[in-house]
């Protein structure tokens, strides 16, 4: 990534207001202290919720408004973190004044008076669960679906359709004889209906994966922490990966792999992440792990001047921080902050306050401010942010409560109410058994917030029996040999060389990576390859090019795939590419996408501007295009594709869509003659839309250049579509970075050129 200079900002401040003293004497509740709520459940029922913002051994709430009934004090109920009460007994109308008597560090706070009418609010029916869960099965099942609000009533499908309120009323058990997908609602009088829960049963074709326990042995390169050890003893072995994996200079390309995951509970730790690091919790839901403390990045090294360019490769998942402070996410591209509960402010920018160049966040919550300041883009999806503050070219949001309207390109901001289709990685957990599980939370549609924010992630779960944990010393044959057998695969860090391609070919598979595991192809082959079938889920893997030319690194269904998968996608999610860098690697494609209904949920596909010695390079690794789209329905969310030598991004299907494009062209053209495209112009535009397509749609695209080996080098335009009225782009740019070269359009012959002062040239709307 292009280094910049640094860029100062005003200082935030943020002050915490105190509420006035209340009954009890003792103590003063701060606004900052705790979370409230109150939301009607039933027709007749409401829940009032507390969240402290550190673990409190009681909470008390005291009500009046009941009919019948005057002032009640009530200990509440802790369920993992959150204390919660049920009121009964309510109308439509009932107002209730209610409010909180809370323990903190041994003094007890009163807070002020909240209220709360009845029926005012929509009010949503519980998910409904299913027992069994969703999973494989040697035999045909019998599943129970139930629904925890009072009254409910649950309609399903079994075809992996949506189901809707005139769907199939469920009265008992359910037959599952053969692999299908049950699709649940709950509905009740007054309230809204639920969101949709989907359970995949897997019948008869796994049997014969049994290859460890449910507590299995992950190899030396995955850390698990218990909040029984002593916080030194994790201190210590944190601060040993980050040396390791810490120098911009030397850990970048390196082969260490490191994960550290931390068992459900409290701990007051310190987590720098450097090079390939995954920090997760292993508990069901976000607050099942709280790390009273940081989980940085920022600008380590000397050599980094001060910014966060190259900070890649790393991620953080599924656990609560309470950083005093707050809590500093200064990074590049392949960095993933997933499944977060950020008990006060982030920053996502260094402390130097130089150039970072991000990034993307999901599923997240940010109870403070979030402020951008030196980012050049970032896209943030069914999150809940308390404040959002900063922006330089490109900051995209979809179903973000909290996110800023739009206002591109004056501050450079596109919102998106709701996202179209998502659905949030697979992870592992640990039950309440002690035994591990990796749970798939359902498909959401029209999206907004974090799909924990009600409580539970919606879904179902696998045990890691019908897992094959991959580890050091397995080869593309024993891999293979465990998907034929019916296995899904766990990879734990590491680089693993592949003689033979890597066949994908059974509805549901999972495919789940922690710790930046690197598949090379050796000998040309394509690494990975994925048939047409459904819900396949790919996540959290790094696919490194080897060096013989590899026709691509992934493939989503075989060419002409023709089947839908609406209701069941595959989603390909926290997977990366990577061409030279750290070996001369050579791919004509990295991604090719043939199957319809594809979700590609934050990729980042890089044929590399810089590494080690001899792997970099216009004729070194080379590498066409770095994604190819040619289903029908695809959705991206999240697409950072960059340097490229032909067309960056070719989209054929019908129907696709776009959500945040970062792209940097080619650096190293040596010249406009080896660099002039199909279309009888100068370059290949970063994003191309098929002549053929009628339908298309993209939201916050940016293309940027930097000719620095030949500044005289020129692209024609950045997108090139075909004019037609289904096919719409809204807040695109482009941007020559340092004036090195000029992109003369923005899309077609729309857009002004690339002007000097790194200044974007923008259109709002196309056409």
């Amino acid at each position: 990534m292009l280094r910049s200079q640094q860029r100062g900002w005003r200082a935030i401040l943020v002050a915490l207001a105190v509420t006035a003293a209340s009954v009890v004497p003792s103590g003063t509740a701060l606004a900052a202290d705790y979370t409230q709520s109150a939301t009607q459940v039933s027709a007749s029922q409401a829940q009032i919720s507390f969240t402290p913002t550190t673990p409190a051994l009681y909470v008390d709430v005291h009500y009046t408004g009941v009919p019948g009934l005057g002032q009640q004090n009530v200990r509440m109920t802790n369920n993992n973190g959150t204390w919660q009460h049920t009121v009964g007994s309510l109308t439509t109308g009932t107002v209730l004044d209610y409010w909180f008597t809370y323990e903190k560090n041994g003094p007890q706070f009163d807070t002020p008076h909240f209220t709360y009418t009845h029926g005012s609010g929509a009010g949503t029916v519980a998910t409904p669960t299913f027992s069994p869960p969703g999973g494989v099965y040697s035999s045909a099942q019998t599943v129970t679906l139930s629904d925890s609000t009072p009254g409910a009533s649950i309609r399903y499908t079994v075809d992996g359709s949506t189901p809707t309120a005139s769907s199939t009323l469920y009265t008992g058990p359910i037959s599952v004889p053969s692999t299908r997908t049950i699709n649940a609602i709950g509905i009740a009088s007054g309230l809204a209906n639920s969101p949709v829960a989907s359970a995949t049963y897997t019948i008869g074709t796994a049997a014969g994966c049994t290859t460890q326990p449910d507590v299995p042995n992950f190899g030396p390169n995955v850390r698990i922490f218990d909040p029984g050890m002593s916080a030194g003893t994790i201190q210590g072995q944190l601060d040993a990966d980050f040396n390791a994996q810490k120098d911009t200079l030397t850990a970048q390309f390196a082969e260490r792999r490191v994960a550290h995951l931390f068992k459900p509970g409290s701990y007051s730790v310190n987590d720098n992440v450097g090079f390939y690091t995954s920090v997760a919790g292993l508990g069901q839901n976000p607050g099942d792990v709280v790390i009273n403390g940081h989980i940085t990045v920022d600008a380590f090294n000397a050599s980094d001047a001060g910014n966060a360019t190259q900070n890649f490769w790393r991620s953080a998942e599924n656990l609560a921080i309470n950083p005093a402070g707050g809590n500093r996410w200064a990074v590049a591209q392949a960095a993933p902050f997933r499944r977060i509960d950020v008990r006060g402010d982030l920053q996502l920018y260094p402390a130097s306050f130089g150039w970072a160049s991000g990034g993307y966040i999901a599923d997240s919550r940010v109870s403070g401010l979030t402020a951008s300041i030196s980012q050049q883009q970032w896209y943030t999806r069914d999150t809940n942010y308390g404040r959002w503050d900063g922006g330089v070219w490109n900051m995209v949001f979809s179903g973000t409560t909290g996110a800023p309207a739009t206002t591109f390109p004056t501050p450079p901001e596109t919102t998106l109410g709701t996202t179209p289709i998502s659905r949030d990685v697979p992870y592992l957990y640990i039950d309440g058994s002690g035994r591990y599980r990796v749970f798939l939370p359902s498909l959401r549609t029209n999206a907004s917030g974090p799909s924990w924010g009600s409580g539970s992630t919606p879904g179902s779960s696998l045990p890691m029996s019908q897992f094959y944990v991959v580890k050091a010393g397995d080869t593309a044959a024993t891999i293979n040999a465990a998907l034929t057998s019916g296995c899904n695969l766990f990879f734990t860090p590491g680089v693993y060389h592949l003689n033979q391609t890597l066949n994908i070919t059974r509805a549901g598979t999972v495919v789940l990576g922690v710790g930046y595991p690197t598949l090379i192809p050796d000998n040309g082959v394509n690494a990975m390859q994925v048939s047409d079938v459904d819900g396949v889920r790919l996540k959290g893997l790094l696919f490194d090019a080897g060096t013989t030319n590899s026709a691509a690194l992934l493939t989503v269904g075989p060419s002409g795939s023709s089947a839908s998968h609406s209701g069941n996608p595959t989603t390909v999610q926290d997977v990366f590419f990577r061409i030279g860098g750290s070996v001369a690697g050579k791919a004509s494609n990295s991604l090719i996408v043939n199957s319809n209904n594809v979700i590609i949920d934050h990729i980042w596909a890089w044929r590399a501007d810089h590494g080690n010695a001899g792997t970099v390079g216009w004729g070194v690794n080379t590498a066409d295009t770095g994604l190819l789209v040619n289903g029908n329905n695809v959705l991206a969310t999240g697409l950072f594709v960059e340097h490229y030598q032909k067309y960056e991004v070719i989209w054929n299907g019908q129907n696709g869509r776009t959500i945040f494009f970062q792209n940097e062209m080619p650096y190293d053209v040596p010249n406009q003659a080896s660099w002039n495209s199909p279309a009888g112009v100068n370059g290949y535009a970063a994003y191309k839309v098929g002549a053929n397509v009628t339908s298309h749609e993209g939201w916050g695209l940016g293309s940027y250049n930097y000719f620095n080996v030949n500044p005289s080098v020129n692209a024609y335009h950045a997108f090139e579509v075909p004019n037609t009225s289904g096919v719409r782009f809204h807040s695109l740019l482009t941007v020559s970075l340092n004036y090195q070269g000029t992109i003369t359009h923005v899309i077609n012959d729309t857009g002004a050129v690339t002007q000097p002062g790194t200044v974007p040239s923008n259109v709002v709307n196309y056409p």
